[in-house]
């Protein structure tokens, strides 16, 4: 693609969103980013306070399902927009939907309608591995079934097939990217690892759910975020990329991983609770397209989860351990555990 000047990225407080822009800037020096986002309870402005100050930043607080915000956002116009906006917990979409929904299909709908009004050249729309479903073996490619098990995997497939159809129906210029589970530093800790090892170094106990053989991929945050930047510059318009980390491990695994690495004991750190409603047994993404296109994760798997944990060790952040537990025993007390006994 021609080089782009101007990008929005919406979403941009967020953890995977930050960590773009922080990438993006400081690897091209010929581009400006807005920050669009609603600053809810995921987004943090400490995210991006490393860059707050760089001439070629901008933020404007505002929802993606309000279109005037995008208006305001866009100005007197953009090369690109990369859509990070999203409501992406599993576990709050089960308990309340409504949310997820607005912000993920109906904010992604406005997202397009101001790409076609404003004749933007290209659309970038973060997804995940999750629109697949669960798959017993092998790994999914861009052109499987989608079979969403939850609440938010159902809007993020929603979206997807929103934006595919914009791109048949108008020709709207669209790529989308799929990854797999994302970890790092500045995640708010409600995903399992940011969540357990808060917990952990805290002290306190840590859920697991069902049995733990549950299985995800990794993929590290700045891993993430640069196949996101390298298929925004270098995708096929229309095509889906899967950004998978290749390293697949076991819930339980993980989780022992993350006793160790905080110096805690097994048996009085971890407790068992009931399973997640359709609980999605395992995932895994075949990333040959991204890999043909020149993308490949750099971080390796223990190395990442080291970095993780000592960032959350020493590094001084906003993020209230009293909302993590408190999340914790709402899951714990809530129709959503009731509902899988």
């Amino acid at each position: 693609m021609s080089q782009s000047k101007k990008w929005l990225v919406t979403g941009g407080l967020g953890f995977i969103g930050s960590a773009f822009v922080r990438i993006a800037l400081s690897q091209r020096k010929d581009i400006s980013i807005t920050v669009l986002d609603a600053m809810t309870y995921a987004a943090n402005p400490l995210n991006l306070a490393s860059i707050a100050d760089h001439p070629n930043y901008h933020f404007v607080p505002g929802d993606i399902c309000n279109p005037e915000a995008i208006d305001q956002a866009i100005g007197g116009g953009v090369d690109a927009i990369i859509n990070f906006a999203a409501e992406t917990h599993v576990d709050r979409s089960i308990l309340n939907a409504d949310t997820c929904m607005q912000t993920n299909i109906i904010g992604t709908h406005n997202l397009l309608e101001a790409i076609n009004k404003h004749n933007i050249q290209r659309f970038l729309q973060v997804s995940t591995d999750e629109v697949y479903g669960h798959i017993e073996s092998g790994s999914s490619i861009e052109t499987d079934p989608l079979r969403p098990r939850s609440p938010y995997a159902a809007s993020k497939a929603s979206a997807d097939l929103l934006a595919l159809a914009y791109r048949t129906t108008y020709g709207t210029p669209i790529l989308i990217t799929r990854g797999s589970n994302t970890y790092g530093p500045y995640q708010y800790p409600e995903k399992l690892i940011p969540l357990f090892v808060m917990n952990l170094l805290q002290g306190n106990t840590v859920p697991v759910y069902g049995d733990g053989h549950q299985v995800r991929d990794w993929l590290y945050v700045d891993d993430h975020a640069r196949g996101i930047l390298h298929v925004l510059e270098y995708g096929a318009l229309g095509e889906i990329y899967n950004l998978g980390g290749g390293n697949a491990h076991e819930n339980l695994e993980i989780t022992k991983r993350l006793v160790e690495l905080t110096q805690r004991g097994f048996q009085e750190a971890v407790r068992h609770v009931a399973d997640r409603p359709g609980h999605d047994r395992r995932y895994a993404l075949n990333s040959d397209k991204a890999l043909r296109l020149g993308w490949a994760p750099r971080v390796p798997f223990e190395e990442g989860l080291s970095t993780t944990v000592e960032w959350y060790r020493t590094t001084t952040h906003s993020w209230s351990t009293t909302t993590n537990n408190a999340f914790v025993q709402q899951y714990e007390n809530s129709q959503l555990r009731s509902a899988s006994r």
